[in-house]
């Protein structure tokens, strides 16, 4: 039913910085008094959002948790007459067998700490590794107040069956709680951003809602942490089955909803997935640099669209003013390869700076001679010259304190079509979790209105440029060929027959199977990258390198 009092609930998107409880707790005050301001009765804020998620193993640093609890016990003194649904991580003090945390709610009012609610559903796939930390709740019961029975919830408690790939609880919170009766479904959520990630919420929200005939009310965190970026799009869902509001993404954003007069007409969906791409991208480097205390980055620019497309995200992210770009002319690069670089750099407004290695590669060449012998070139030659250029980026790197990016793509990192040691030199991999086609299609997005990246380096074929006349294609599949394998074989795990099934070449498949496997040594080393698919490399794909599984 809906609620029979009057009740607007304030909804506090904010970006929490794993670890700084002081901070936390007063981005979480900031956002709170500004949903009071607008009329909030109830303010709810993110899963975790006084600690940070994941928190991974800093839940076992012996101050971490008493620390979140001393924040809790502060922030709790700061709220008066409206109350605040604050997440954090508490305790397991059953006195039974089990993990020593909890991943927690908590419900403050009038100085004190009223009720805590612990989350039931603990994932533990793809990203998420919860039951290495947190004990479950044994039990649902709403929480009473003002006359309202209030169900709350923590993220993966609202992810129903039929939205998952196959059941993977016996319990299910959304409806133990509407057995028992509820005025109003509350839901803390840190959900990470993936393609598409956003349509399928809306989707389960609305069915929730429309099923419990009920508002859901879902706060979802915002920010990048790590390789993960969260993406906010906090929203009402009405027990219509509609969205009735939907918040902004990617910024953090406060909105107090009258759950009384909600909107009728469904609330529109953001932008394109371009658009979204570019968001998530743009936030992950800015979060991954202030987070760790970097102002600047540094990137080399080769003049082919996936250096272009990085420094363009740069930019977006740090300012023009804080991108330092280098092109490293070789004995086999173009001249409209630099020309394409410092075209973009002035497009861009950065600083690009050319420093040739033809000569350090001639020495480098001379000084091996006595090891190898009269030995023909081979791709040790390609790759020494990568790695004078990866010496020269981590030079500038070491001297002006830049985030050293690199500007490899999923498809060159799946397959080994990159040098250890070289062009994966760095410290975050930034299109690491983007096919080459993808790349192409945000290239397009982005010089929509205007060339922005020089259309030479969209339109002309792909090059590493380390050899004479040097084509990606001499070596690899087209790109929609090799994207299409990879997508099957990494994303959704079919093995080479399945594959197979889908009109693919028998030796196009066994072979880009096979260097994917083969390079699992070298993804393993490269630079942490930002997931923005559902399945990236990284923290949500662990591979043994030494294995004979074929």
């Amino acid at each position: 039913m809906v609620p029979s009092t009057r009740m607007k609930i304030g909804i506090a998107q904010i970006n929490a910085v794993i670890g700084d409880f002081p901070g936390n707790a007063k981005r979480l005050l900031q956002a709170y008094r500004e949903c009071l301001e607008a009329g909030a009765d109830l303010v709810i804020t993110p899963e975790l959002s006084l600690a940070g998620y994941p928190p991974q193993d800093l839940v076992f640093k012996s101050q971490f948790v008493p620390r979140c609890l001393q924040a809790l016990d502060y922030l709790a003194g700061e709220i008066k007459d409206v109350p605040l649904l604050v997440g954090y991580i508490d305790r397991n003090d059953s006195g039974k067998p089990g993990k020593p945390f909890r991943n927690a709610a908590a419900f403050l009012w009038g100085g004190e700490v009223r009720a805590k609610v612990w989350k039931t559903l603990l994932p533990t796939y793809d990203v998420f590794d919860e039951r290495r930390y947190f004990e479950p709740g044994e039990s649902c019961e709403p929480l009473l107040w003002k006359g309202l029975r209030l169900g709350v919830t923590i993220c993966e408690d609202i992810w129903t069956e039929e939205f998952q790939e196959r059941p993977l609880y016996e319990r299910d919170p959304v409806r133990e709680l509407c057995a028992q009766g509820i005025d109003v479904l509350l839901n803390l959520s840190a959900s990470p951003f993936h393609l598409g990630k956003l349509e399928i919420r809306r989707t389960l929200l609305a069915e929730i809602a429309r099923e419990a005939g009920v508002p859901v009310v879902y706060a979802n965190s915002v920010g990048g942490n790590d390789q993960l970026v969260f993406d906010g799009h906090s929203l009402v869902a009405s027990p219509a089955g509609g969205i009735a509001v939907q918040m902004p993404g990617f910024v953090e954003a406060c909105r107090t909803v009258d759950l009384d007069k909600l909107p009728a007409a469904e609330a529109p969906l953001p932008g394109p997935g371009e658009e979204q791409l570019h968001q998530a991208l743009v936030l992950g480097l800015s979060d991954y640099a202030a987070k760790c205390g970097l102002r600047s980055a540094c990137l080399g620019l080769s003049g082919g669209i996936d250096s272009a497309l990085t420094a363009v995200l740069a930019v977006a992210a740090l300012g023009a003013e804080n991108v330092h770009g280098l092109t490293m002319p070789g004995p086999y690069s173009s001249a409209g390869s630099v020309d394409d670089s410092l075209a973009l750099a002035r497009n861009l407004g950065i600083r690009c700076d050319t420093v040739p290695i033809t000569e350090t590669f001639a020495a480098s060449q001379a000084a091996l001679v006595p090891l190898f012998g009269g030995a023909r070139e081979d791709a040790t030659e390609e790759n020494l010259q990568a790695r004078i250029r990866g010496l020269y980026l981590m030079a500038l790197s070491n001297k002006s304190g830049h985030l050293l990016l690199t500007t490899g793509n999923k498809s060159e990192l799946a397959v080994g079509y990159s040098t250890i040691y070289g062009d994966m030199c760095g410290g975050l991999a930034l299109l690491s979790d983007l096919p080459k086609t993808r790349v192409y299609e945000l290239a397009r997005w982005v010089n929509r209105e205007r060339e922005i990246i020089p259309w030479n380096s969209i339109d002309k074929p792909p090059s590493a440029e380390l050899r004479p006349d040097q084509r990606d294609q001499d070596t690899l599949p087209p790109y929609e060929v090799l994207d299409g394998i990879l997508e099957l074989y990494v994303e959704r795990g079919l093995s080479a027959e399945e594959i197979l099934e889908h009109g693919y070449e028998e030796a196009t498949v066994r072979w880009v199977q096979r260097r994917v496997d083969l390079n699992e040594w070298k993804r393993q080393q490269a630079a942490p990258g930002i997931r923005v698919t559902t399945k990236a490399f990284g923290m949500g794909r662990r591979m043994p390198i030494a294995q004979g599984f074929r």
